[in-house]
Parts: C-alpha cells; structure tokens; sequence
C-alpha cells in the first residue's frame, strides 16, 4: 500500500470526530503528500528529547511531571519473547532442511567445559575462524545454561557493536523502560545489579573496550565468540580462553551423509577426505559440500522439478516439464561427475548457478549492500518475484548466508566468490532500487521504530553504497533515506544506528547540494552529542547548522538550534562550576620564605649603609638592583596562590596580608637607602659653594707661569662652608696629592706666587683632567720655623679686606694639598687663592675671627 495515497487527516481525528491513532509515520512531509510526521517524546537522562522529522528534534531540561518511573525488571516470559524478537527468522522449508538446526559433531567435550566455567560465575571467549560453528555452539551451551542465572540467559549480538552499545542493549534486555534511555551513571548502576549469562556472539572489539563492558558487569558470566583477528582481550580481564577448530575426518563424513539422507559412494568419500584435508574441517565447508551433493543428486536424477522441499519450482524457471513416458526398463542416471575440489573449495557461484532466479537475485542484492541481506518480506518488492520470501531457505540450507544479529548475511568468503563470478555487476543500480525501497518502508504509518531499527544494518549498507557512488540522483536517495529512518532509529533508542545515519545522511547532503538536509543532519548530531554528553561536538553541530539555516531563512530550525546551543552553554557552565580544583601543595611553601626574604631586604639598606659608602663604584651600582628586587619578587606570591582551589581562599586571603605587607617593606627599603643616599652625600659633599668661589686650598702650580697677578676677590663676600670638616673648591674637588709651593715672600710683607685660578672672577674654575693620587700617610708639621723671615708685618691689615670671607675648613679625613711647609697668607675675599697685596698671617696663625686659614702660599726653607 502506497503512503501517499493514505487518507492522511481524518484518521488523525482532525475531521469527523476523535478517532485513534495510527502507527507512527517518521520522515517529513513530502511533495504531494498530506500524510503527517508523528513526533515521538523520549527522556534521555536529564533532557526531554522531541524527535520532529520537520524541523529537527527539539530538547530542553525534562520538566518534574515528565520523568518516567524507575525502571522495573522484566519478567520471564517478557524476557523469551525479547530475545525471540533479537534472533533472525526462520525460513520457511521442511524442519531439519536448513544447516542451522544441523546436529552438532564433536562438540560435545567443548560444550560440557563451557557449562562448568559459566557455572562457577567464570567468564568464556570462544574464539574460531569463521565456518568452525561457534554460533551453533553458543546456542547448544545457552540452552544449558537456562536456569543458572538469576535474571536468566541474555543473547546479543556484537555485530557492528560498541561497548556502549551492548551494555544498553542488556539494560533493555533485563529492564522495561519504554521511551527513557538513562544516561550512563544510572544505567551503570542498574546494570551492576543484573545477575544472568550474557551469551554474546560476533564481538568485534577487544582490550579496554572489552575490560569495560565486563567491570560494569561484575555480576554476570559472558560467552564470548570472537575470530581471531578481533583484539585479544587485556591479562586483567581473566577471561577464559577456548580455541574452536575443525571436526574430524570421520565427523564431516557423517555430516554430509545426514544432509544427503544416504551412505556416501567410495568415490564420495574420497572426495570428502580430499576437502577436509584441503578445509581443515570446518563444518561451514561441508554444509556447502552437501549441498554440492544434494545437487549433484538432482542433476543424476534427470531434469525435474527443484527439490527444495516443496516441488512447485522447475530448476530452470519454466513450466514443470511433462512427466516422461513409461519405458520397458528403470530410466539409467545422467553421467554427471562430481565437483572438482577447486569448485569444492569455492562453492558459492557453482551452488548459485543452480538456485531459482529470485535466489540468485537476492544474492545480488546482498552483494550490492555489502553482504547485508534484507528481510524475507522485503524480498518480493526488490526481485520483483512473489514468491522470493522462499529463497532465504535456498540461501540457508546451501551454506551461503549465516545469522548476524536479527538478520542474515553472506557468509565467509562467500561474497568475494559471487563478485569475482560477476554478481557484483549493476550494484549501485540495485542499491538505489534498496534504498528507495526502504525510504518508503520506514515513513510508512504501519512500521513501528522497532521494525525500522531491525533493518538498520541493511538501510546503513545502501546509504554507504549511494554515498560512495558519483552516479546522478543516489546522492539524493541516500539523503532521502537518512532523511526518513534517522528519527525512527532514535525513537527505537538504537541511537548507534542514528548516529552513523546522520553522518551518511550529512555526506550525502553536501555531495548533492541540498543545504536544508545538511543543516538538518548538524542539528540533529548535536542534540545526539548533547544527550550523550559530548559538549565540544554538540556546539560545533548547532553552531553550523545555525549558520545554514540563518542562510536559508528557516526561522523555526534556527530558533530550535539557538535553544538547544543555550543547553549547551548551560550545561558547560554547571560542569565547570561543579568541576574540582586542584590545590597547588607548594603555595604556602613558597609563600613563606619570600615574605622572609621580603623582611631582610627591609632592613639591608639600614644595616650595610656604611658599609657601602666604603665600596667602589662598581660595586655599588650593582648592589643597588637587590635592594630594588625585593619589591618586585613578592608578586610571585600571587601567581603561585592563584592556581589554586576553592579550598586556598583563606590561604589566598593570607597571601594576599603578605603581599601587602611585603610590598610595603620593600618601599619603605627603597625609600630609606635613598634618602641614606641623599644625606650620605649631604655628609661627604655638603660644603658645596657656588661655581663663582674658589676654595682656600687651592694652591698653585710650579708649572705655572708666576709673571700673572693674582685677580683681587669680588666685593661680594661667599657664604661660609656648611661642613666644619672640609671645603669644597671650585673644581671638581680638592686635589689629593700634596705639592708644596715653590713660591718666596715678596719684599711687600706678603707672600706672592702665581695663581692658579681663573682670570676672570665670574668664570668657573678650570676642572682638572686628572684625577690626583692619594696620599698613603698623614702629613707631618715642620719641625724647624723657617729660616727667613717676612720683611712686612704679619699683622698688618689688608687694605681691602673681606673678614667674612677669609675662611679655612680642616680636612675631613683626606689628606690637606698643601705641603706641611706652606706659609698662610691674609684673609682673601670670597675664598679665592691668590696672593694678598696686604698683610699675611704666618704659616700656624689664627686670624681674628679665630678661623684657621691656609689660603695663600709662603715657601719653607729647605730643612
């Protein structure tokens, strides 16, 4: 029945009064159709999750009226008739005709041992090469194990399986829980209660993968069956290992004697040796063996009808033939010999040679799909045959397909058989055919989100294929089937399923262009990472399909996108709130010998100030920066105490005091070396006169030329010199160096001798240009007077005098310039040197204002 000619609104009791619902119909409204999309409400953990196929799902925090019940515990019979959904079906044909319900053949010691083991609670992996019959003996071990477990045995599949996967699959297997799916700290906790086997075939993963499903399952025993290029499980897992092999010579011999319903010819079992010996014994190759045989009996018997159970179908698709005339004698078999064992060892296009045409055809859409074989009920609308539902009993009882979770697939090998014999040939053509199909199955009203998730692997087969194909229009189809099963997949909680149909539907959408369906498929893997957990990725989705649906104008999708990017805010900002900090231990290590250290370069300045007077220059520069890095190594304090946690407040708090305390330390350091600096220099230079004075000590030069007269001093009087201990003088400092004079008293009463300083009173003096050596002793006095004697009167008065000018200072520490023979002379003006035209006082003599001088020069005789 089409979709699109379904009534459409009166069923929904829109018109004619109230009517019931139908069965959901998921996908969007499409071109001509008034069919309606059922939006489906789910809880996922904390959210309440809208599946809308129009606009995309719509989430938002559950409301407290919304919240389902707790889970409850499924009963026995609720439990059966779960796991009878998970298997396949079974095909119609006689009981015993297919391989599967064959008898098992020396299997029995590996059953018994696997019993034991899961009965002591001791976890098994089965591990075999495909064809060596580890599904059969799962289903022989689980039959015995029934009433062993609490909660019973559970049968998954791990077929195209995460670990994730598998552990929701066993939740929904033990507990009821319609339309909620946990999120995953509760689902662990439920799970850790469950108490059952856990049968578990076709795992495809290993290692940690594999040691965190079995650690959130401590109460449940597995059974495992894996090949041997699955990773092997971890040594902490102590899982118990059982290798499957072949069956012996004599086990395959009477395995195909039962499948044949005779004893084997001596030809036949030559045949049999050689292809045990060639197959190691693997009972899926003897399966298609006896179905060689089963043919190779038919074709003996002469032309006919298809023994396939029923007799209806000829062999080759005509009418069956008429039956022969009756001879004298029994008619004598066909000459036909039997298969070659290179046609033994790949049997796959020799068996399908001789099926029906829908048999072989549904092998052709299993090649196209990958080996994913649809349901037998889809069978008839792809092969265009009626009675196609009849060809998974060929398929099966030939060997050539196998069970993989609740469908079948082509079994080992056998798919690179029929494409090396041209089956693969119009493969994209017969996917688009699937996968048109199937987009129309799932928005059927009659499909529930339980059938459509059942052929997930089958519908993820065709949109891979259409997506990897560049033919014009699959692109489209993949995107119309993504399109129409992704919101079943999710209603159905497979969201695996849904998951890796978004990203096909995404793909597929970009290659054909269609930026709706793309933006779509954004928002709808970041409502999925949202559920799940995964913040980074969902704001990445939400924010492209923001952007494409603000392009296009679709107010309705964009404002679904914006409210589900404010959850994800939200919810970032609540985990890093509620995120724990972890507290640096060295904080307060570290604090503490800084604040000490802040508290000794506090008092550095005061206690080494006389000590670094003493120092040279260089070194005083370079201690200067250690006094000012005291200051500048407390900040540290804080770096160091602000990566820490909630917990450091006070400690942060504390750090914070001794960051100020510190601080302030270290100004009030800088501060007093400073003004130590300052008043140092006050002390040492504070008898600084101004640059137009001269100072008493200066003395003259032997070098100099003596035929220059002394400048008289200003009017002006200089101020007296600040320090009592020495005077500063015009220059750059007093000269260090004793030079006596060489100069003789004048016959003018006052000793005369050339002058050393400037000509002009108003000028600055001349600076040395080097600097004078320092005397190693203290100078001695004369210890004879001087021989000759002054011819004017020491006593005389200048005649322009400057009283308050005439000052002398004694040295401060360094040694005087003059020679300890130098003779005074009068009091001069304004402290310049020079020789008086006026009186003198003798060399030792005070002048009236009591102040030593030692201005002017008088030579000594020679002792």
């Amino acid at each position: 029945m089409d979709p699109n000619t379904h009534p459409g609104p009166e069923e929904y009791g829109e018109q004619g009064g109230p009517a019931a619902s139908p069965a959901p119909a998921f996908g969007g409204t499409q071109s001509g159709s008034q069919r309606l999309a059922r939006v489906v409400r789910l809880v996922s953990g904390r959210y309440l999750v809208t599946v809308n196929p129009v606009d995309g799902s719509e989430i938002e925090p559950c409301p407290p009226g919304e919240r389902p019940a707790a889970p409850g515990r499924r009963a026995a019979a609720d439990r059966a008739a779960t796991d009878r959904a998970a298997t396949p079906p079974l095909p119609p044909g006689p009981p015993g005709f297919a391989g599967h319900e064959a008898v098992l053949e020396e299997r029995t010691e590996d059953t018994e041992r696997l019993v034991r083991l899961l009965s002591r609670g001791r976890s098994v992996r089965v591990t075999g090469p495909s064809g060596s019959g580890r599904t059969r003996l799962l289903d022989a071990v689980a039959t015995a194990c029934a009433d062993l477990a609490p909660d019973g045995v559970v049968r998954l599949s791990g077929y195209h399986r995460t670990s994730t996967d598998l552990l929701y699959a066993l939740f929904d297997s033990v507990y009821r829980a319609p339309q909620h799916r946990p999120d995953r700290p509760d689902m662990l906790r439920m799970v850790a209660e469950i108490g059952a086997i856990v049968v578990l075939d076709d795992l495809e993963f290993g290692g940690a993968a594999l040691d965190e499903l079995l650690d959130a399952t401590p109460e449940c025993a597995f059974l495992i069956a894996a090949t041997p290029d699955v990773a092997a499980p971890s040594a902490a897992s102590h899982l118990e290992e059982v290798f499957l092999g072949g069956i012996g010579r004599g086990a395959c011999g009477r395995l195909l004697e039962r499948a044949v319903d005779r004893p084997l010819t001596d030809d036949e079992e030559a045949w049999a040796a050689d292809l045990w010996f060639e197959s190691e014994g693997l009972p899926l190759r003897f399966v298609q063996a006896a179905a060689l045989l089963r043919q190779y009996d038919r074709l003996r018997a002469g032309p006919g009808a298809l023994d396939d159970g029923y007799g209806l179908f000829p062999e080759d698709g005509t009418e069956p033939a008429a039956p022969a005339a009756e001879s004298d004698g029994p008619a004598e078999p066909a000459d036909v010999p039997l298969p070659s064992l290179g046609e033994a060892a790949a049997p796959a296009p020799l068996l399908a040679s001789r099926l029906t045409g829908a048999a072989r055809e549904t092998l052709r859409f299993a090649v196209a799909l990958g080996g994913e074989l649809p349901h037998q009920a889809h069978l008839p609308a792809l092969t265009q045959d009626t009675h196609a539902d009849a060809a998974l009993g060929e398929l099966l009882a030939c060997g050539l397909i196998t069970p993989a979770g609740g469908h079948y697939r082509l079994a080992a090998t056998v798919g690179d058989q029929l494409t090396a014999a041209g089956y693969a040939d119009g493969a994209a053509a017969r996917a688009h055919t699937a996968a048109q199909h199937y987009a129309w199955w799932a928005g059927h009203p009659s499909v529930t989100p339980e059938r459509a998730a059942a052929e997930a692997d089958v519908a993820l087969a065709a949109m891979g294929a259409l997506t990897g194909s560049r033919e014009s229009g699959h692109a489209s189809a993949a995107v119309l089937l993504a399109r129409t099963a992704a919101p079943a997949f999710a209603a159905a909680l497979h969201w695996s399923a849904w998951e890796r149909t978004l990203r096909h539907g995404q793909e597929a959408a970009r290659l054909a262009g269609e930026v709706a369906e793309e933006a779509y498929f954004h928002h709808e893997l970041g409502v999925l990472a949202l559920c799940t957990g995964s913040l980074d990725r969902a704001r990445a989705e939400l924010e492209a399909s923001i952007g494409l649906r603000g392009a296009l104008s679709d107010r309705n999708g964009a404002v679904a996108g914006r409210r589900a990017l404010a959850l994800v805010t939200d919810r970032t900002r609540a985990d890093s709130a509620a995120a724990p900090t972890t507290a640096l231990p060295t904080a307060q290590a570290a604090a503490t010998p800084r604040q000490g250290a802040a508290k000794a370069t506090a008092a550095t300045p005061f206690d080494s100030l006389a000590a670094k007077l003493q120092k040279p220059g260089a070194e005083r520069t370079a201690a200067t920066p250690a006094v000012r890095g005291a200051a500048a190594a407390t900040p540290t304090v804080t770096s160091a105490v602000a990566g820490g946690s909630e917990a450091g407040k006070d400690s942060r708090r504390r750090f914070g005091g001794a960051r100020r305390n510190a601080v302030a330390a270290g100004a009030g350091a800088l501060l007093a070396a400073v003004l130590g600096t300052l008043v140092t220099i006050g002390a040492t230079g504070g008898s600084h006169q101004p640059d137009d004075k001269v100072s008493t000590e200066q003395t003259t030069d032997d070098s100099d030329s003596t035929d220059l007269p002394a400048e008289q001093p200003a009017t002006d009087t200089g101020l007296p010199p600040t320090g009592s201990d020495t005077s500063r003088p015009g220059t750059a400092g007093p000269p260090d160096s004793p030079s006596p004079s060489a100069s003789e008293p004048t016959a003018g009463g006052s000793p005369s001798g050339p002058a050393t300083g400037p000509t002009d009173p108003t000028a600055r003096p001349t600076e040395p240009t080097e600097r004078p050596t320092t005397p190693t002793g203290r100078p001695t006095r004369p210890t004879q007077p001087p021989t000759d004697e002054p011819t004017g009167t020491p006593s005389e008065e200048p005649t322009d005098p400057s009283p308050s000018g005439s000052t002398s200072t004694e040295p401060t520490g360094k040694p005087s310039t003059e020679s300890p023979s130098q003779s005074a002379s009068g009091p001069s003006a304004s402290g310049t040197s020079g020789s008086g035209t006026s009186g003198t006082t003798p060399s030792g003599g005070t002048p009236s204002d009591g102040t030593a001088t030692s201005s002017g020069t008088q030579s000594a005789p020679a002792s």
